[in-house]
């Protein structure tokens, strides 16, 4: 009994110290207050004032489109690459594999200044497109990780069969493959829209004049002093990855069952 409470305290003090900050600012984006240091009263003026700033809009308008549009770039290479690295030899695949573990075990700057580097060598402007490539590169391993798995939980032999059967391959790819792996692609799909949506270091490095995500704009407005509407903006932005990671939380669940 005295055990099972000592366990249990230690985890509530540990996600406490880790939420602890986040609630304080989730609290004081509703402060009728510029303050920070005392609770004046509630109030949604800085929500309200968020919505009206161009410049937080604007930046809210580039990090959706630059999330969805990466989101499911990297989720139809992902998915592809999986396929074939599923049916590679086994040496090949364990090659590939580490290959595909680097970016995801490299820290985000490396590969936001590679990424930086190689675009302006072959001079590519950044901008739009370039912040767009950084996010398929950084998402793409997610998605081959999420995929595989179902690949490799498939009966043997599918492939094969629908194919000895007359089915072309791309038909039994669309037909008998791909509804195996529906669930690992969908996953693939969530996990590279919250990771470019959370992303900072890589946009960053990979962005141009007039073109900036949430992370960015947030990091520019901290710079000139804490406002309230970056209290309501993070607000905003951890709720959605929550609920983001949620879904994908429930989805791992049930393909397990």
């Amino acid at each position: 009994m005295v055990n099972r409470f000592i366990k249990r305290f230690y985890t509530l003090l540990i996600f406490g110290f880790l939420y602890a900050p986040i609630a304080v600012l989730a609290v004081f984006s509703f402060n009728d207050s510029k303050s920070t240091a005392k609770w004046e009263g509630f109030t949604l003026d800085w929500y309200q004032s968020l919505f009206q700033n161009s410049y937080i809009m604007k930046s809210l308008y580039y990090t959706v489109l630059v999330a969805v549009i990466s989101a499911i770039v990297s989720t139809v290479i992902g998915t592809f690459a999986a396929f074939g690295i599923f049916y590679m030899k086994s040496w090949k695949q364990r090659i590939i594999l580490n290959i595909n573990s680097i970016p995801i075990l490299n820290p985000d700057i490396v590969t936001g200044i590679s990424l930086m580097t190689l675009f302006v060598a072959i001079n590519m402007r950044l901008g739009l497109l370039t912040m767009i490539i950084a996010h398929v590169t950084f998402c793409i391993p997610y998605v081959v990780l999420s995929v595989l798995p179902k690949l490799k939980q498939m009966p043997g032999e599918m492939l094969e069969a629908a194919l000895d059967l007359g089915a072309t391959p791309w038909y039994a790819f669309r037909k008998v493959i791909f509804p195996e792996i529906k669930a690992g692609v969908i996953t693939g799909g969530l996990i590279a829209f919250t990771l470019s949506i959370d992303d900072f270091v890589i946009s960053f490095f990979n962005t141009g004049n007039g073109v900036s995500n949430l992370s960015i704009a947030i990091y520019s407005m901290a710079r000139r002093g804490i406002k309230p509407e970056i209290n309501a903006l993070s607000t905003l932005m951890f709720l959605t990855v929550l609920i983001l990671l949620i879904i994908i939380n429930k989805r791992t669940k049930i393909e397990e069952i």
